[in-house]
């Protein structure tokens, strides 16, 4: 079974979630709401509606990746809509990241275990995802570096001309997906949608949540296409 953890815009539009039936899965770190077919799981990282979004510093990361485990799970696609670092990384573009960066505390599911794994993304996955996109058009950009921050709050622009001395993307979420991932045995990428251009990367107008979510449902249109292809090639 494939796991998908994103906004709830791809839930809508991609077909592959047209007969999916809602299921709660209790786990030692709290119960998570997926949507399920005989092929896939889907977690909206953010909840279910506006009137139920979680933010990205709350957002029970343990309990996400422990239900994935738990209903057979075995590779993830990780869906993120991220700011860009580059000039040249434009909005609109997609990115499969190959390495992140998380200088923040993270969540573990290791307590008292003295276990230490070298973090990273899983290379198979990554190469199925790349493999999907090109089947249908999408020229997606093989390998980048994000950068993880806590939020909810957006980065300062001070912080921003740090972060894209050694960074292509910035985001909220994708490291400690991809760290958990890791640590229960799962295979786990990345799909970035680059909707807006970090704070302050170009010009001195303030970034809106509309704006970026406007090109977030771009993103998601297009993804939503590969990650089709991709449920096909299983």
């Amino acid at each position: 079974m494939l796991g998908i953890i994103s906004g709830t815009p791809l839930l809508k539009e991609c077909e592959v979630f047209r007969n999916v039936k809602e299921v709660c899965k209790g786990t030692e770190y709290g119960k998570v709401k997926l949507m399920i077919t005989d092929d896939i799981a889907f977690i909206a990282r953010h909840g279910y509606g506006p009137n139920n979004h979680i933010l990205p510093h709350i957002i029970n990361h343990q309990a996400n990746m422990k239900a994935f485990q738990e209903i057979g799970v075995k590779e993830i696609i990780g869906v993120n809509s991220t700011g860009s670092l580059k000039i040249a990384l434009q909005p609109g573009s997609v990115v499969i990241p190959d390495d992140f960066i998380m200088l923040a505390s993270y969540p573990s599911v290791f307590v008292n275990q003295a276990i230490h794994l070298a973090a990273g993304l899983d290379r198979e996955v990554r190469v199925k995802v790349l493999r999907a996109a090109k089947a249908v058009g999408i020229d997606a950009k093989d390998g980048g570096t994000y950068w993880q921050t806590t939020g909810p709050r957006l980065e300062t622009c001070a912080e921003i001309r740090m972060m894209s001395q050694f960074a292509d993307l910035v985001g909220m979420t994708m490291a400690s997906e991809a760290i958990l991932a890791q640590e229960l045995g799962l295979g786990y990428a990345s799909v970035c949608s680059v909707d807006n251009y970090a704070h302050g990367l170009v010009g001195k107008d303030e970034l809106s949540m509309d704006q970026i979510s406007a090109m977030a449902r771009i993103g998601g249109a297009t993804i939503s296409r590969l990650i089709v292809n991709y449920v096909a090639a299983m």
